[in-house]
């Protein structure tokens, strides 16, 4: 299939579309990518331009969003903080604990786990607003989930080929992992702490402070721009908020052990992808 290029300005249905393409059929199919599939978008409209082709081409519902965060180099070039990514309901896990849950990585693309505190929306946000605070977000939500986010694509330059990239392949989501809920956490949330461990090795420790500004300040990012796109919030959205303990690259046969202090703790392990 020939790819048209993409500039930053160039949001067209056509190249998005065929670039969005590529992304979903290797999804599909659980086939890494040699490259980006087309020229690289060089803003975040592009990006999500594509990212929304996608996300119309996806045989699953939206059952929530992740949030990134954008490096501080690429902070003034994309007047943005973070970045967002679908995730899709059948690939929303729910973890027992004490056992290990399998999850999919694509070998020869990226994967990666990542401590998340994850916000369920307790009811829908105005289709319209594009002016929340964190204070204000933390009305729409009921309750507070401790996880993990299997970090994934096809590509595995992703990370390396920046933000704008990043967002175009489903923000670089490949499911999400829920763990315990969190009582009290709107008197806890701050002081909530996390590690992170791999084939036994810890490679991160963090908390929800970690995250610039908080879980709550995240929320109120996505609440700003999903409703820019036209794709507002609704009751029941799993927002997962931010890499707590950092993003941590794993291969398929190794597992991850990631321990909420004081909450729980979600086993994990690495499978190789199976198309459909």
């Amino acid at each position: 299939m020939a790819i048209k290029p993409l500039g930053g300005a160039d949001t067209s249905s056509n190249s998005g579309q065929a670039i969005a393409e590529v992304f979903v059929d290797a999804r599909r199919k659980a086939v890494a990518l040699p490259d980006y599939p087309g020229q690289v978008p060089d803003g975040m409209d592009a990006a999500y331009a594509i990212q929304d082709e996608a996300i119309g081409l996806w045989d699953d519902q939206v059952a929530g969003w992740k949030i990134g965060r954008i490096p501080d180099a690429w902070l003034e070039r994309l007047n943005a903080p973070r970045l967002a990514g679908p995730i899709f309901r059948r690939a929303v896990w729910t973890a027992v604990e004490g056992e290990v849950l399998d999850f999919p990585v694509f070998e020869g693309g990226f994967a990666a786990v990542e401590a998340e505190f994850i916000l369920k929306l307790a009811k829908d946000a105005p289709a319209d607003r594009t002016d929340w605070t964190a204070a204000e977000a933390a009305d729409l939500v009921e309750t507070l989930i401790v996880g993990v986010e299997p970090a994934g694509s096809p590509l595995a330059t992703i990370n390396v080929l920046g933000p704008p990239v990043v967002a175009s392949d489903f923000g670089n989501n490949a499911g999400l992992i829920l763990g315990h809920e969190v009582p009290d956490w709107r008197d806890r949330l701050m002081d909530l702490t996390c590690e992170t461990f791999i084939e036994g090795e810890s490679v991160g420790t963090g908390g929800a402070a970690t995250i610039p500004g908080g879980p709550l300040e995240a929320l109120a990012f996505l609440l700003n721009l999903n409703a820019r796109r036209g794709r507002p919030l609704k009751a029941g959205d799993l927002i997962s908020t931010g890499a707590a303990t950092g993003i941590h690259d794993i291969v398929a046969g190794q597992s991850s052990r990631v321990v909420f202090n004081g909450v729980g703790e979600v086993l994990c392990r690495a499978v190789p992808a199976k198309g459909a």
